[in-house]
């Protein structure tokens, strides 16, 4: 059965972010984090150094395993930053600078 039936949710219309130059669906409301999981995207970020894969960990905005680029500005926490219509969000390496 669909979550949204058991609590009787009645979210807004769906709209899209873009991720990696893919169209994503999301909800209003939802987190970036929660829009890529939904997509079955699991990892967005990879570390320095190792270059491991990662996404969200904590989910409360403690760790910086989910750090995404949105807009152009690095660094953004994707498990807390809303989705956006038309939002452009892109995977990120390392720190998100030019190292």
């Amino acid at each position: 059965m669909n979550p949204l039936r058991l609590v009787r949710a009645r979210p807004g219309a769906p709209f899209t972010v873009t991720f990696d130059d893919r169209a994503i669906e999301a909800l209003p409301g939802q987190t970036l984090a929660a829009a890529l999981w939904s997509s079955g995207v699991t990892a967005w970020r990879t570390t320095r150094g190792a270059g491991r894969a990662r996404g969200a960990f904590c989910g409360i905005g403690v760790c910086f395993d989910c750090l995404v680029t949105v807009d152009g500005r690095p660094n953004q926490r994707a498990c807390l930053v809303p989705a956006t219509p038309g939002a452009v969000v892109r995977s990120q390496a390392g720190s998100g600078h030019d190292e």
